[in-house]
């Protein structure tokens, strides 16, 4: 037996034993609930408004005593203070409520700045739960045997392949970006240094001498052909040749 096979079986007996415990306390488990909430509402409807009751008197009682006995000794102890005391009581006392509320708003403003950086660390840590809830429901299955180690070799190499694929495709963009940031560097520095009103035009070439300007065909049968003088006279070969074959008389 490998460990594969003790760990599900291992895995499967818990299971059971889990199971059965579970069924064996429901119906107890059931009824002390039910017991609890009855008991709890038959306390609350019998001590409900005798505790409201005794609340009610004892504050009543309360502000009587106060304003019977403490208030007036109060009332004369601060008459009997110098106005410098009293002055001094009273400016502590404005002193106070005044540092309470600037607490107050430090406290706000405080929780106001921490707010978005509570939500950045929140975003930030929800693909890492998200991630170990993954693993955590994949290693589950694998301990119920639903999921074999070759399945897991093979999810784990095609998240690799997928990784350097990504990454492959993430530093050919980089590469293109920075090919094409280098050309139109390039080109606007060849703009800059060579501008279209600095380049001279190629000088004009001049025509050979004798040239009339008008085209000529190959075989000479063009325009200028026929102002040609011609190098053959009337009376050449062929007279000669019509005198030698005439018949002497």
């Amino acid at each position: 037996m490998t460990r594969i096979d003790s760990v599900r079986a291992a895995a499967g007996s818990a299971r059971k034993s889990a199971r059965h415990a579970a069924e064996a306390v429901t119906p107890y488990a059931e009824t002390a609930r039910d017991a609890a909430a009855h008991y709890a509402h038959e306390a609350g409807a019998r001590l409900g408004p005798r505790a409201s009751s005794a609340a009610r008197q004892a504050r009543d009682s309360a502000r009587e005593g106060f304003e019977a006995h403490i208030s007036p000794r109060l009332a004369h102890a601060r008459d009997s203070l110098p106005p410098e005391v009293d002055r001094a009581a009273t400016d502590a006392a404005r002193r106070t409520r005044k540092a309470a509320r600037t607490a107050s708003r430090y406290a706000s403003d405080a929780a106001e700045y921490a707010r978005p950086h509570i939500e950045q660390a929140r975003s930030a840590a929800e693909p890492v739960r998200a991630e170990a809830a993954q693993r955590g429901a994949a290693a589950v299955a694998a301990l119920r045997g639903e999921v074999t180690p070759r399945e897991i070799d093979g999810v784990r190499r095609r998240r690799a392949r997928c990784a350097r694929r990504n990454k492959a495709m993430k530093r050919l963009g980089l590469l293109g970006l920075v090919a094409g940031g280098a050309y139109a560097v390039w080109r606007w520095w060849d703009r800059q240094a060579n501008p279209e009103w600095l380049v001279e035009p190629p000088p004009a070439t001049e025509a050979p001498e004798g040239y009339e300007g008008s085209p000529t065909a190959v075989n000479g049968s063009g325009p200028g052909s026929a102002s040609a003088p011609s190098t053959r006279q009337p009376g050449g070969a062929g007279a000669e040749s019509g005198a030698e074959r005439r018949p002497e008389s």
